[in-house]
């Protein structure tokens, strides 16, 4: 998936992904210990309220179990916490590797610069709205990693219960508030959401109108991220190849654009305005 249908770029901090022999090895024991209490597939499912399908991707590693199925089946199963031991590894198998990178990096910082020009960002996206948006998705995405998708993108949502709460600095271009994404009632829900967070204290967000004619933000995509040590780290697409930098004078290069983007914007008032017109025409 490209950074720009789901705004999620690599940013190469962590080493490579051994996701898939975890996963592999979990469905293995799940097996065994069902095996060794001589249940069926189907029983086993029945016990713990999960379809005997789902339970034999889980067993051959092609399905992710959720914290719930193995807190069910070590219970069932007498396992004695072996099986909920997997909690963790499964938890961090669920999210692709570069949501998991960028989550990371959400967490520590302090200060986050965003600009979307395609579509409204990821942390400010409703479930329905985030689902919609990968089922645009061509090739087109199987069932299993849309929730994956969707379920990735719902846990960075937890850097807005932060406390001390980071600072916060959305701009989407207008368009992003126009497109109908998963359909009319999805786009009203979402622009219901984009005024409710926009009232938060730490969040400044803003609209970039389509007839602007100065407009800075013609490469793209902007993101930087600020932490407390004074470091930071950011990615456009229309700068350094797309690449993460995190030099200063490369990270300049990103601000001052952003700083150009921020004051050509409508104000934080007058954006929360230009939404709740937007959301009175859906």
């Amino acid at each position: 998936m490209s950074s720009e249908g789901v705004d999620e770029p690599g940013w190469d901090v962590s080493p490579e992904d051994e996701i898939a022999p975890v996963v592999e090895s979990t469905g293995r024991q799940v097996r065994l210990w069902r095996e060794a209490a001589g249940m069926r597939v189907v029983d086993f499912g029945r016990a713990i309220g999960y379809g005997e399908d789902l339970v034999r991707k889980v067993e051959r590693g092609a399905r992710i179990p959720r914290a719930d199925f193995l807190d069910r089946a070590d219970e069932v199963l007498n396992a004695g916490g072996h099986l909920r031991a997997f909690k963790e590894d499964m938890e961090k198998a669920r999210y692709p590797k570069k949501v998991r990178e960028l989550k990371m990096l959400e967490e520590r910082a302090v200060e986050l610069l965003m600009y979307g020009n395609h579509n409204i960002h990821g942390l400010l996206q409703t479930p329905e709205y985030s689902q919609a948006l990968f089922e645009t998705q061509q090739p087109a995405l199987s069932r299993d990693e849309v929730e994956r998708g969707v379920a990735a993108r719902a846990a960075r949502k937890t850097i807005f219960d932060r406390s001390p709460a980071p600072a916060l600095s959305f701009i989407q271009e207008e368009v992003t508030l126009c497109r109908p994404i998963g359909g009319r009632m999805v786009l009203r829900r979402q622009l219901e959401h984009l005024l409710e967070v926009g009232k938060l204290r730490n969040v400044s967000l803003q609209v970039m109108p389509t007839e602007r004619e100065d407009h800075a933000g013609m490469h793209g995509l902007i993101q930087v991220l600020k932490f407390g040590d004074g470091t930071a780290v950011g990615r456009s697409d229309g700068a350094f190849n797309g690449r993460p930098v995190s030099d200063p004078k490369d990270l300049r290069i990103l601000e001052l654009r952003y700083g150009m983007i921020r004051a050509q914007a409508l104000t934080p008032r007058e954006s929360l305005a230009f939404i709740e017109r937007a959301l009175g025409e859906t």
